[in-house]
This record gives C-alpha cells, sequence and structure tokens, in this order.
C-alpha cells in the first residue's frame, strides 16, 4: 500500500492524456494512484469544482463526507476538507473519525434538508465501492440525498479538468490540521439506527430470535452492524472485523482479482462456507450500498432477491398509497415486471444507473428502486425518503423481516414466485468491442433490428429509450412474451455487454443470445 500512497501525492496527472482527466462514470470518479487517474490534484479540482457548482446552485448548508475504508480514501479525504475549509464551506464528518457508508451520508442529507429547507445541505463520499484495493473514488450526492444527475456531473467534471489545466490555479485551501478541526462531527451512526425502525420491521426481526450472522467485507458497515445489534437487541454475529486496506482476508473473485463484490459467489467464499452457522447472512460492499444474502440455499441471485423484496413490500406495508410506483433497471429480471402486475402496481423502467430512481424516491413516487448489481432502496413505512442513494443495509435487514414475518427464507419465497409467474433463466455475457462497434450499438434505431421474431416467438418491443422515463438506453432493448435482451456498450472498457432472459429454458436463452449477437456485427 505504500507505494499507492506515495504516488497519491507525487504524482501529478497530466489533463492532456485522457486517461489522467477527471471523468464521472455512472459512480463518480474513480482510478488509481500508480497510473495517474486518482492522486491528489484530483481530489482538490474536483472539490473546488463541487464548491463553485453548489454555490451556483444556491447549496448553502453543510455538506456531509464520509469515507470508505480503501487505503486511498484517507488521503483523499484530507484533501477534500483542506478545499471545503479553503472555501469556508460548513463540513460534516463522522464523530468517532471513523468510515461512513454511502447510504447514512443519505440518509443525513434528507433529514437535514427535511428540516432546514432554506439551508440545503449535500454530500461527497470518497469511495470506489467494491472495487480492488489499490483503486479510490469519489461521488457527490446533491441535496435530494442521491447520486448526482447529468447535469451535475458534466459540470463538475469540466469544471475540474479546467482547473487541472491551470495548475489548480483557483483552488482555495487550508492547512490540513486546520481544515480537520474545523470539520464539524456528526453522530451518522447513532442518526441512522436509531431511525431504521421507520423503514423495516425492527420488533419482529428482534422478536424472532433468528440468528443473523454479517460479514462486512472490511468495510464501513462494521459500526452499523455494531450498533445495530446492540440498539435493537439481535442476535447477530459479526464474522469478520478485519478493516484492513490491502483487504488481503478477502479470497479472489472469479478472475483471480481482489473485489468486495458481495453478490459474487467467489469473493462471498468466507461467508458461504459458515452459512449453515445461521438463519439468514449478509454481506456488504466497502461503502455498504449493495447487499449480499446468504440463506440455507447459498448466495440468493441478486434479481431473485429484488423481485422478493418487491413482492414482500408491496403486501407488508399498508401505509403505501396504491399509486407508487416500482422502480427498476432495463436489465434486471424480467420476473420483477410480473410480480409488479400480479400486485396492481405501475413498472417503472429506466437505463443503468441507480440515479434515475433518485427523484422519483426522492418526491415519494416511486416504492421501490432496484438494479440487478445488487443495489437498491425503498421508502419508510409512510411512504418518506429513507435514502434516494443505494442502501445495502435495509435490503439486508429487510431479508430477516421477511422470514420472521413469513416463516420463509428469502429462497423460499423466491421459489414460491416462480411457481405462480414462471422460473427464468438470466445471464449477461461479454463481447470485446472496438471504438467504432461501441459507437455503432450505441446508435441503433429500432427499425435497425434484422428480424421481427426472436427465438421463436414474435418480436413485442425494441426500445432505444427507456419505458419509464425516456432516457436513452445507449444501445437497445428486445422483447417477447418469453424473453428479451438488452445490448449496449461498456462505458468504461472495451467491451459490449448482451444481458438476456428467458422464462423457457436454457436452450432457448442461447438462442436469444445468437441472436443478440448479430446487432454486434
Amino acid at each position: 500500500m505504500k507505494d499507492i500512497l506515495a504516488a497519491y501525492t507525487e504524482r501529478t496527472p497530466n489533463p492532456d492524456n485522457a486517461a489522467e482527466r477527471v471523468s464521472f462514470g455512472t459512480s463518480g470518479h474513480r482510478g488509481t494512484s500508480l497510473v495517474g487517474s486518482f492522486n491528489r490534484d484530483h481530489i482538490l479540482a474536483i472539490t473546488q469544482a463541487v464548491v463553485e457548482w453548489r454555490r451556483e446552485q444556491g447549496v448553502s448548508g453543510p455538506l456531509y463526507v464520509g469515507k470508505d475504508t480503501h487505503a486511498l480514501s484517507g488521503p483523499a479525504m484530507d484533501s477534500v476538507l483542506e478545499v471545503l475549509a479553503g472555501n469556508g464551506v460548513v463540513t460534516r464528518v463522522d464523530s468517532a473519525a471513523g468510515f461512513t457508508p454511502t447510504p447514512l451520508v443519505s440518509h443525513a442529507i434528507l433529514r437535514h434538508n427535511l428540516h432546514q429547507p432554506a439551508d440545503l445541505a449535500d454530500g461527497l463520499i470518497i469511495t470506489p465501492s467494491h472495487n480492488p484495493p489499490e483503486d479510490g473514488g469519489i461521488k457527490y450526492n446533491g441535496p435530494d440525498g442521491g447520486p448526482a444527475g447529468t447535469e451535475a456531473t458534466g459540470w463538475i467534471e469540466r469544471r475540474a479538468n479546467e482547473l487541472l489545466v491551470a495548475g489548480l490555479a483557483g483552488v482555495k485551501t487550508l492547512p490540513r490540521h486546520i481544515a480537520v478541526a474545523q470539520a464539524e462531527p456528526w453522530d451518522y451512526v447513532a442518526e441512522y439506527v436509531k431511525a431504521l425502525g421507520e423503514v423495516v420491521d425492527m420488533p419482529a426481526i428482534a422478536a424472532s430470535g433468528l440468528k443473523l450472522g454479517v460479514d462486512p467485507m472490511g468495510g464501513t458497515a462494521l459500526a452499523v452492524w455494531d450498533a445495530v445489534a446492540e440498539h435493537y437487541g439481535l442476535n447477530l454475529e459479526v464474522v469478520n472485523r478485519s478493516q484492513a486496506p490491502d483487504f488481503a482476508f478477502m479470497p479472489p473473485d472469479h478472475d483471480g482479482r481482489i473485489r468486495m463484490d458481495c453478490s459474487s459467489t467467489a469473493a462471498m467464499a468466507n461467508l458461504l462456507k459458515i452459512k449453515d452457522r445461521f438463519d439468514l447472512a449478509f454481506g456488504n460492499d466497502p461503502d455498504a450500498d449493495r447487499h449480499g444474502i446468504v440463506d440455507a440455499a447459498g448466495l440468493m441471485n441478486p434479481n431473485h432477491y429484488l423481485a422478493v423484496c418487491v413482492d414482500y413490500l408491496l403486501n407488508h406495508r399498508p401505509a403505501w398509497s396504491e399509486d407508487l410506483a416500482v422502480g427498476k433497471t432495463l436489465v434486471s429480471s424480467s420476473m420483477i415486471d410480473r410480480v409488479v402486475a400480479a400486485n396492481g402496481r405501475v413498472l417503472y423502467e429506466v437505463p443503468v444507473g441507480f440515479k434515475w430512481f433518485v427523484e422519483g424516491l426522492h418526491q415519494g413516487r416511486l416504492a421501490f428502486g432496484g438494479e440487478e448489481s445488487a443495489g437498491a432502496s425503498f421508502l419508510t413505512m409512510n411512504g418518506q425518503p429513507w435514502s434516494t442513494d443505494k442502501d445495502g443495509i435495509i435490503l439486508c435487514l429487510l431479508a430477516a423481516e421477511i422470514t420472521a414475518n413469513t416463516g420463509k427464507l428469502p429462497s423460499e419465497y423466491y421459489l414460491e414466485l416462480t411457481e405462480r409467474h414462471g422460473a427464468p433463466v438470466y445471464r449477461r455475457k461479454d463481447f470485446p468491442a472496438t471504438p467504432e462497434q461501441k459507437q455503432r450499438l450505441k446508435a441503433l434505431k429500432p427499425e435497425d433490428l434484422p428480424f421481427t421474431e426472436l427465438a421463436g416467438d414474435p418480436v413485442l418491443n425494441v426500445f432505444t429509450e427507456a419505458a419509464g422515463n425516456g432516457a436513452p438506453i445507449g444501445g437497445l432493448k428486445v422483447t417477447t412474451a418469453n424473453g428479451w435482451f438488452a445490448a449496449r456498450p461498456s462505458g468504461t472498457e472495451a467491451l459490449c455487454k448482451i444481458y438476456a432472459e428467458s422464462f423457457v429454458n436454457e436452450e432457448h436463452l442461447e438462442r436469444i443470445f445468437a441472436q443478440a449477437e448479430v446487432c454486434l456485427q
């Protein structure tokens, strides 16, 4: 880790090199110091740009800051505080000088703005999520508590790169010791934990006596799970308390790299080995915005668990308005579509990226928003926003609520859904792609589809814009009565991705893939 930390301050990124410029993807700016993509200059420029953006938007309240357990998050936090102090921004940081999960920052922003709407707050979260140990990341959450939209991130990215080109002229800082001293302490954990009963049936979980196991995977959720167990008297054991920034305790992921992905059976191997000690077990990634649910059947497929959550919530939240819609990304399982329809609710399908759910959750129009990569959030019992960023903690607790109130494990609940709605087979395939191929896929129009049947079924719909909000997919989605595929270029790699699902069988799914690949040629 020493070389990574040294490179953070010693290496100066070259803004003439595209790989070393600030680039906001779906979850902020990410990179690593050793190759000049996540260095002190990047963080100084990004933070100054955020200060200028919030000033233009009239955001004058405190800025809530959190960091995860990656090695680069500590020095990046110092850089952020130096700029915020230099610009006179009131900053709130963890009162225990610890680590702060993404959903706790979102929750803090929402609660502040609910009670002080004339003094709006926003936030910065220093995390590369489940990325490998050498990576760093930073993302901006606006006054709605969720990941910033494309207008904000585009503006911040452009301004930060201008500052890099100018050699950081215009960046205001104060020395680290002054900046740290000026930051206001905020008890993120206590404020969040004491309010959990507003969103999850905590008394039912406590009364059930369920034996729960948790692996925070070296991340920020450790302090939260400790506090949850104590505050609510849960029978809960944290099985791994290490927060070592090299994450050396992690088993390698499917490709041999260390990656704290709680939706991966390879990365969750430590917890899966001891699953029989517990009724239910959970995992979270380093910033705790994702969830992994383990029961007697093993690690649940994220799509399967999302469908269970939607069906359960729509039948166990009596105060929710029947007008509330359910949000899903267009590459999530259509089992969710069938569950939503069977419950007489409206589906809200959006492109990939949790940012598309933020407005609906914030305004109380979406009951639930979830994506296939194990990220979701939902409203409180009385239909108010809880977190408008992904919240892996409440999704784990919801699994315990489901079992406590129904007597069914989440995997058993899902099997009952398949008896009613069919048992889909779902998979994603990645294909190498040149920039030209990626651009061609991105530019496809519905009339470009070279067939009218897919795996023997008539094509019902061809989308290049999401059905829920009309936003561009960046590719296309094709649906039939028995299956679908979506093809889109990767935003960060030389790949095109095809997601497909069949409600018939594996052979039918392969036929869908075979036709979908034609769209890449």
